[in-house]
């Protein structure tokens, strides 16, 4: 049997968490249209009779901006040298940029085999194509490259057929009915913080957080969450919660669906949402949501 693990990573809205989820074949990474989304280390495990993959669902590659950016640049730096194979998901519909040579350069050093993973073939010409693979190639050689259309399950198949073939042979590191080491209530969190970040559009930037503070069965088998929606002024608190609160009640809607659907199970989604002002430059904070430097 094949195991081992392998980093998703590239530059933000690339399809990363798109790609993990249609592998494990369940949302446990977050998929808006706003970059930078991804903040944990979201490690995916996918079993199959070759064996297991545990997958590390990186933040996108940007400059830091604040503490929480630190945070994200450390977790894409050790990623890089801690797994067996690197997954470099490009968006093709997009030109190969300063960012991107950025990340070349960095891969360059890798003592791994490095996967380009040629994400969106849907939305751009073959020829297109073409010409964009020889210029990545120009920068350096790939171990496998493999053109996919993530949100369609397209070739991602063969992806996983040629990752298993790179693995080496080892044992299963979780057991075979867990999809992530990541906790549920992490999980659930994520799932409302993506409801927020989709309903509100461009109204609110990426700088929510969602904290659980509540997170038990009650009678009837029925799941009791209270979660908080932390926004950083006042002005994106209003937006959240809406006129007469029927944002807050499309976003709990909607967070609820999904979580009945993560669990199995009725759920009560006791939602708040509550002002922290530049909660991404306090390290305490951070700390207590999870984000260690």
């Amino acid at each position: 049997m094949k195991s081992g693990f392998v980093s998703i990573i590239g530059r933000p809205n690339v399809g990363k968490s798109t790609l993990l989820n249609g592998i494990i074949g369940e949302k446990i990474a977050i998929v808006t249209d706003k970059p930078q989304t991804t903040r944990n280390r979201i490690q995916g495990i996918y079993n199959s009779k070759a064996g297991q993959i545990i997958f590390v669902d990186t933040p996108g590659v940007h400059k830091p901006k604040h503490l929480l950016g630190e945070y994200m640049a450390q977790v894409f730096s050790r990623t890089v040298n801690e797994t067996d194979i690197i997954y470099y998901v490009i968006d093709v519909t997009r030109s190969l940029g300063n960012g991107e040579k950025f990340i070349l350069e960095i891969l360059r050093k890798a003592k791994v085999p490095v996967f380009l993973i040629m994400n969106k073939i849907d939305l751009a010409e073959p020829a297109h194509i073409e010409e964009l693979l020889k210029e990545y190639r120009g920068f350096m050689n790939f171990a496998e490259v493999h053109p996919v259309a993530a949100a369609l399950g397209l070739n991602t198949d063969l992806v996983l057929e040629k990752t298993f073939a790179y693995l080496p042979e080892g044992p299963k590191y979780y057991p075979e009915e867990n999809i992530s080491d990541q906790s549920v209530s992490f999980l659930v969190s994520e799932l409302i913080r993506e409801k927020a970040l989709l309903l509100t559009h461009d109204e609110v930037p990426h700088s929510l957080a969602v904290g659980i503070e509540d997170f038990t069965r009650r009678e009837n088998d029925k799941l009791y969450v209270r979660a908080v929606i932390y926004t950083e002024r006042g002005s994106q608190k209003g937006i959240i919660i809406g006129k007469n609160g029927s944002m807050l009640k499309k976003i709990g809607e909607q967070s609820r669906a999904d979580i009945e659907q993560l669990m199995d199970c009725p759920v009560y989604l006791d939602l708040w949402v509550k002002e922290k002002h530049n909660w991404r430059d306090n390290s305490e904070y951070l700390s207590r949501m999870g984000y260690r430097i």
